[in-house]
């Protein structure tokens, strides 16, 4: 017959809208610093501040000892992740110690995606091929070929 929920036929001049609101857990919002003051200042979290002032000389000696130390390939490709999401290129040490150890995984499709991964980090082709000379010895020792050898 009559639709309206009980609440509504007991009390009519409580309208509808103010029904739902209330229903639905809607109520005025009150600025933060009007309900509790020291909670706004507390609750700032600065996510960046672990590693604001470290070098790139300690960047980089974190990271090879990172690539130097994984166990597993969840553990490389992890560091890769953390590495490459840096803005900055990877230095050589670096690069060389993340290709060991796909190596040391066996593991070369990760080896193939770090030359990628640097390839698309570095601002040129000019840099990229600097990269590629300096890391020519190791990658003629594990056999690793870029993306660009491999499709010629």
């Amino acid at each position: 017959m009559n639709r309206l929920p009980a609440i509504i036929r007991v009390f009519p001049r409580v309208g509808i809208e103010t029904y739902r609101r209330s229903a639905l857990g809607m109520r005025r919002a009150r600025p933060l610093e009007t309900v509790v003051p020291s909670i706004a200042s507390a609750s700032i979290r600065l996510y960046s501040s672990g590693h604001e002032d470290e070098s790139f000389e300690a960047f980089t000696d974190r990271f090879v000892k990172y690539f130097e130390n994984a166990e597993d390939l969840f553990d490389l490709q992890r560091g890769l992740n953390n590495c490459f999401a840096y803005d900055l290129v990877p230095a050589v040490p670096i690069i060389e110690a993340a290709l060991n150890a796909a190596r040391r995984m066996d593991d070369y499709s990760t080896a193939v995606r770090i030359l990628e991964g640097l390839k698309q980090k570095v601002e040129n082709q000019q840099q990229y091929n600097l990269y590629l000379e300096e890391l020519k010895p190791l990658k003629d020792e594990l056999g690793i070929l870029t993306p660009e050898e491999m499709s010629t």
